[in-house]
């Protein structure tokens, strides 16, 4: 049951406690945003070194192919 005595306003100690979890939400975001361009950095180092691998395997092959003509 709602009663007509519910109380809206904020005391000292509530307003601190919103601010406090309004600055721990703010930190977490920054952290999972640096952590998503770490992640992306590595991503992306991974996917040259794949490419690098890729590019040598190819030079290597069409220097073979060209070696039996």
């Amino acid at each position: 049951m709602i009663t007509a005595s519910r109380r809206t306003v904020m005391t000292s100690q509530e307003h601190e406690m919103l601010l406090m979890h309004e600055a721990l939400a703010r930190a977490r975001m920054c952290e999972d945003q640096r952590h998503a361009r770490e992640a992306r950095l590595a991503r992306r180092l991974t996917a040259t070194r794949r490419w690098q691998r890729l590019a040598r395997y190819a030079s290597r092959r069409a220097a073979r192919a060209a070696a039996m003509l």
